[in-house]
């Protein structure tokens, strides 16, 4: 009778694993279910959220006064929807819709590069091509949850002696 148990054990416990393993990890998971009206409408608010928090970011490392980086956050903002509009538009090859980016780079920041100095200029065209990293200031959030933490756990330690 062990032995029976012991054989049923290795063997439920090696389908498993055999399953495990069968499961591609790269691939996206499967759903059962379209997503809803809720689904897209959620979705599309965190894209605006990380695209906002992304041009702040790159908006700090600037040198320019408050006016001029509201001002480039407005050609920034109209600049990402006529890029969409781009994508979603149909084009009969590829290289044509890259051409159409690439027309649209060039002459849609024209009135800004003006008003803006060199250095600023350099990093605009960096974030247009996605060249901006804007890792360094996660890093910074970190150290001042740690630092409160520390505060709290400094604050407990006097308030019971």
């Amino acid at each position: 009778m062990k032995k029976i148990v012991f054989i049923l054990f290795t063997l439920f416990v090696s389908i498993n694993i055999y399953g495990q393993r069968r499961r591609n990890l790269n691939a996206p998971p499967v759903t059962s279910r379209a997503p809803t009206e809720n689904d897209i409408a959620k979705r599309q608010r965190e894209i605006d959220e990380r695209k906002d928090e992304y041009v702040a970011n790159f908006l700090k490392t600037l040198e320019a006064d408050d006016f001029q980086k509201e001002i480039l956050k407005q050609y920034i903002d109209s600049f990402y929807q006529e890029k969409i509009v781009i994508f979603k538009g149909k084009y009969s090859h590829r290289d044509e819709r890259k051409k159409a980016l690439e027309t649209l780079k060039g002459l849609h920041f024209v009135e800004v590069k003006a008003l803006m100095s060199d250095a600023d200029i350099v990093k605009l065209t960096d974030f247009i091509d996605g060249k901006f990293d804007d890792q360094v200031e996660p890093e910074d959030k970190k150290k001042k949850k740690k630092r409160r933490k520390k505060k709290k756990k400094d604050g407990e330690k006097s308030d019971e002696n």
